[in-house]
C-alpha cells in the first residue's frame, strides 16, 4: 500500500471538489487563496453566488467525519480571509461558506465519496 503525505491527500481532495463544481456549474475564480489571517481552498460562483469553499479529506478508515474538523476556530479564519477577499475585489453580491467532504481510499487516493455542503455556517 502506497503512504500518501497529508498535502497530497488534501491536493487530491481539492482537485476532486473543483471538479465537482465544474461539472455542477460553478466557475472556479480562486485556489489556495492565502492571507496572512487565513486560507480558501476554493472560491467559486454559480448564479451570482460566491462561495468559499473549505475542502476536507479524509480516509475511508478515518474516525472522524471531514466536517468535524471544521471547528469555530478554522471559520473564524475562514471568514477573515472572505472578508479580505470581499476587500479585495469590491465583490458585493451575496456569498456563503461551504464545505466540501472528500473521502479517498488510502492505498490510492481514489474518490470513494463526496459530500458538499452548502451553507455550512455563516459569518
Amino acid at each position: 500500500m502506497t503512504l500518501f503525505t497529508k498535502k497530497q491527500t488534501g491536493d487530491a481532495g481539492e482537485g476532486y471538489c473543483v471538479r465537482h463544481l465544474k461539472k455542477h456549474g460553478y466557475r472556479v475564480l480562486e485556489r489556495n487563496y492565502r492571507k496572512p489571517c487565513g486560507e480558501i481552498d476554493v472560491i467559486a460562483e454559480k448564479g451570482g453566488v460566491l462561495c468559499f469553499v473549505e475542502v476536507k479529506t479524509r480516509r475511508f478508515d478515518s474516525l472522524t467525519a471531514p466536517y468535524e474538523a471544521v471547528d469555530n476556530k478554522k471559520q473564524r479564519r475562514l471568514i477573515r480571509a472572505a472578508q479580505v477577499y470581499l476587500a479585495e475585489t469590491g465583490w458585493s453580491g451575496f456569498c456563503r461558506f461551504d464545505v466540501c467532504e472528500v473521502i479517498t481510499d488510502p492505498g490510492t487516493l481514489r474518490l470513494l465519496m463526496l459530500n458538499y455542503i452548502e451553507n455550512a455556517f455563516e459569518s
